[in-house]
């Protein structure tokens, strides 16, 4: 009988899995509770999940009370339009989708990456006939030596996967070092974060023309991603969207 190589890849994998599984059972990404499979939430962590369901601004992905159009933009996108086109979240930030993001990016459980990626690919669902490359925020390469992974280029690789695009990790890079984002105020932010990005000029000729689907794991106040946006529109992307795991929604953290 003959095997696919795919087949044989896909079989390893499963096989891979079933083996940490037995090493390491799985536990909720939340809580770390006992579940069924990884990348799972208990029932309790999942029935506390906000989702981000529409009706939601199809520009900030701030949710509505109630349904007010499918073009109705939010305010705070009014007031004061992002560079980039769209943007979808999963959840709203708060406690479970916190502890999700920070298992991942600050405790070494890259084994959520997977199914973050995973939701997030459902959240873009529609924008993926439009998308013509998956980016991901990059790291600077001092603070990714430290790190040692980029929790939004694994997330991003996921994504890539789920909607059927490639994932170019190499189109933009972060040039100068900047401090966390935790602890700063809106404006502090948008100034730590300036000129910190850029399209190499190798890679101008790929992203000449091309729709991009920008991925990072939170948006609070959106420094960072509207500044890899402008990067990538001076590189010449048409349009940039954008996608999140969470996002802080003020009066609902």
């Amino acid at each position: 009988m003959r095997v696919s190589l795919g087949a044989l890849g896909t079989r390893i994998e499963a096989a891979g899995r079933r083996l940490i599984d037995l090493a390491m059972p799985p536990a909720c990404m939340g809580c770390g509770r006992p579940v069924a499979a990884s990348g799972a939430l208990c029932a309790g962590c999942w029935g506390r999940l906000r989702l981000i369901e529409r009706p939601f601004c199809p520009q900030l992905a701030i949710p509505f009370a109630y349904d007010v159009g499918p073009e109705a933009l939010s305010a705070e996108a009014i007031a004061d339009p992002p560079p980039f086109a769209r943007m979808r979240a999963v959840a709203i930030y708060d406690d479970v989708s916190g502890s999700i993001v920070q298992a991942l990016k600050y405790h070494d459980h890259t084994e959520l990456a997977r199914a973050m990626g995973r939701m997030m690919a459902r959240a873009v669902a529609d924008l993926a006939a439009e998308t013509g490359l998956v980016v991901p925020v990059p790291l600077h390469r001092g603070r990714l030596w430290r790190r040692r992974f980029n929790q939004s280029a694994m997330i991003a690789a996921e994504v890539a996967r789920g909607i059927g695009r490639r994932h170019a990790p190499e189109l933009v890079a972060r040039i100068k070092p900047t401090r966390r984002q935790v602890g700063l105020r809106a404006t502090e932010r948008a100034a730590n974060v300036q000129g910190a990005f850029r399209v190499p000029a190798e890679a101008r000729p790929e992203l000449a023309g091309r729709r991009v689907l920008l991925v990072d794991d939170v948006y609070t106040t959106g420094a960072t991603v509207k500044a890899v946006t402008r990067a990538l529109l001076r590189g010449g992307a048409t349009a940039v969207d954008v996608v999140v795991f969470a996002r802080v929604v003020e009066g609902l953290g």
